[in-house]
């Protein structure tokens, strides 16, 4: 499928965010150590979520969905295995390791896919697993973990603030034999969703949200009902069109304070951000204005999923900005592909440097992953003339039709078979 996009025109009118991608799919490994109906609201379409619907299946869990809510019937686990195709279907997959463990006492798994966005090593996981109690093998690319009695809870220190690592740890460690205390957690708002929904269920998970958690190991977790938080980057996103296009838009579901760092970068560049009860709204009238400098760093810091978001408003400004990828080693992918649309970006390892122009024109491009196809988005809606953007199953992993979202802002814009 592909994406065809006529752009050059203003972007006007009110949108809603979806249920956040990041925060679904560790909820969803979460019914795995779950006894009970979970029905679980504000939950999107997306293809990961279909992949991760497709594990719990192959584990035992029944699923059935009605519009945004999806039922899932949770019961002791059939298999403590997950084949490698539906493992390399998302690389967030690693997190049903922690969640298969607690629930059955072993685990097979392969190494998971996703995007290919540089290394992204799950050492900290096996580490914290390892700490925890597990014996983990790695045998030709599959995980073979087991415990011999049951997960023990301990004191563990992270070296990075890894938001995986942190779900990881908070899933095995919920049904573990004592307290489990980790230092420097990640802080991601996603963290802090996991970890209600837990409690939800019947866990005791305290500070979520600070770089120190502790959870302390429960018997068992019951069935909730329990609404999935709006997704973060999505609303940056259709923010950033109304940046793109001089336009005027209002994006609703959405927590002002998961979004602060990014909306500051929205001001100094020009536009007029105003806040309501669970939206926001940005007009930009004119040109946007140089950041000078955008550095990715961990929660609250300035989201790495919004770079290629930012670097293609900032490629249609009146100067010059920078950008510091701090979190993967492969993040700009998609600079050749907006090159290709007349963007100047000269990149050098691991900072970008973006020389504004004041018109990109329409071409032919590629998705290179999820948050760089939503920036070519962005280029081909700003763009005067047709763009085509192919592999956009990228797109598909994060966004639920994202053409429709933009279709209501007046965007000429539709989904087309090859």
């Amino acid at each position: 499928m592909k994406l065809t996009v006529n752009g050059g025109t203003s972007l006007l009118g009110e949108v809603k965010t979806q249920g956040a991608k990041n925060a679904v799919l560790p909820i969803l490994s979460a019914c795995v150590v779950c006894r009970g109906d979970v029905v679980l609201h504000n939950c999107p379409d997306l293809s990961d979520v279909r992949s991760a619907i497709k594990i719990l299946e192959h584990l035992g869990l029944i699923v059935t969905r009605e519009k945004d809510t999806l039922i899932i019937k949770c019961g002791q686990i059939k298999n403590c295995s997950v084949p490698e195709n539906l493992m390399r279907e998302m690389r967030s997959s690693v997190v049903f390791l922690g969640a298969i463990l607690a629930s059955c006492g072993c685990a097979d798994i392969s190494m998971p896919g996703g995007c290919e966005l540089g290394p992204r090593p799950i050492d900290m996981h096996l580490s914290s697993l390892k700490k925890l109690g597990a014996e983990i093998k790695d045998e030709h690319g599959r995980l073979k973990c087991r415990v011999k009695d049951k997960l023990c809870g301990c004191n563990i220190d992270l070296w990075f603030a890894s938001v995986g690592a942190t779900e990881n740890i908070i899933l095995a460690s919920a049904l573990a034999k004592g307290k489990t205390v980790i230092t420097n957690a990640a802080r991601e708002p996603e963290i802090v969703d996991l970890a209600n929904f837990l409690n939800a269920c019947g866990a005791k998970i305290y500070g979520a949200g600070e770089s120190t958690v502790v959870i302390e190991g429960v018997d068992k977790l019951h069935g909730c009902e329990y609404s999935v938080m709006p997704d973060r980057i999505a609303a940056v996103t259709y923010l950033a069109s109304a940046a793109v296009t001089g336009g005027d838009v209002n994006v609703l579901n959405v927590k002002r304070e998961h979004i602060v760092s990014v909306t500051s970068l929205f001001e100094k560049a020009g536009g007029n951000i105003s806040f309501g009860k669970d939206s926001v709204r940005l007009k930009q009238k004119e040109r946007p204005k140089p950041l000078y400098i955008v550095k990715t760093m961990p929660y609250p810091g300035f989201p790495t999923d919004a770079q290629a978001i930012i670097m293609t408003m900032c490629a249609l400004s009146s100067g010059t900005t920078m950008f510091v990828e701090t979190i993967f080693e492969n993040r700009f992918r998609h600079v050749d592909e907006l090159v290709r649309m007349g963007a100047n970006i000269k990149t050098e390892g691991k900072v970008s440097v973006v020389n504004g122009v004041e018109k990109l024109h329409s071409a032919n491009v590629n998705c290179t992953d999820l948050r760089g196809g939503a920036a070519l988005v962005l280029a081909a809606l700003s763009a005067e003339g047709e763009t085509k953007i192919d592999s956009i199953y990228h797109i598909d992993r994060g966004y639920e039709k994202i053409e429709n979202n933009f279709k209501a802002l007046g965007a000429d814009i539709k989904r087309i078979s090859p």
